[in-house]
């Protein structure tokens, strides 16, 4: 049993860690209290890390400085989203970090060399699910009407059907849907129930919100092509995840 599941501790232990420090950061008091959880994310990215090759792990630390970017953008600038300090807490540059390295690392499980392509599908038909949910049934049960969701839908979809990364944002789906409720459910961070200046109606979490990842991994993937000119390593396109 255990030799069956050491393929996926690091899933297992993703999905522990999510809720851990979401419900710490919950009730919490200040915010050095919270630095000290993003401290604590930091140092479990890195030793997760490790398990991955190097140019993998370069991969992933950039991803942080460009989701940090979209971090900042959304929360502190446009005003999308707030945490509950009104700031942007430590743990959430590597909490991407680890969301990332969750969708490459699930990408080459055992169980999507056998089944990627059905899983994939399954992954877009909930999202697409609840996407339309969230523009018919969920508005009675929780007063928002969710248009956001449902525009991040045609992006997820093309990247899960026409990508060579499909699995990766199969993966980042699940994390960043277990991630938005249960952040959103314990109080960490609430979304506008209308988007400042664009006046979208948003949920609160947009459904899909996954598909803002494919236009992330797309700006990691141009800057990784970037530095690779610049420095001579090798380009990390070569380095995707196995085609599911």
């Amino acid at each position: 049993m255990a030799r069956a599941l050491r393929p996926y501790a690091l899933q297992i232990g993703f999905s522990l860690y999510i809720p851990f420090v979401l419900f710490i950061d919950a009730r919490i008091t200040t915010v050095n209290e919270q630095y000290g959880l993003g401290l604590l994310t930091f140092a479990v990215l890195f030793l997760a890390g490790r398990l991955s090759p190097p140019a993998e792990r370069r991969q992933v630390w950039l991803c942080i400085l460009v989701a940090t970017g979209f971090e900042i953008f959304g929360s502190l600038v446009w005003g999308l989203y707030r945490y509950r300090f009104h700031n942007v807490p430590l743990y959430v540059p590597p909490g991407h970090g680890l969301v990332y390295l969750f969708g490459l690392t699930w990408a080459r499980l055992p169980v999507m060399a056998r089944h990627g392509r059905l899983l994939n599908r399954l992954a877009l038909t909930a999202a697409t699910g609840w996407a339309l949910a969230g523009l018919t049934v969920l508005p009675a049960l929780t007063g928002r009407l969710d248009v956001s969701g449902a525009l991040c839908l045609p992006s997820f979809a093309w990247f899960v059907l026409r990508s060579p990364r499909a699995g990766l944002f199969t993966g980042i789906f699940i994390c960043t849907s277990l991630l938005e409720i249960l952040g959103t459910s314990f109080g960490n961070w609430r979304w506008e129930a209308v988007a400042p200046y664009t006046l979208v109606p948003t949920g609160n979490p947009p459904s899909v919100i996954a598909g803002g990842y494919c236009v992330i991994d797309g700006t990691v993937l141009l800057a990784a092509a970037g530095l690779a000119k610049l420095t001579g390593l090798k380009p990390w396109r070569r380095l995707r995840p196995a085609e599911a």
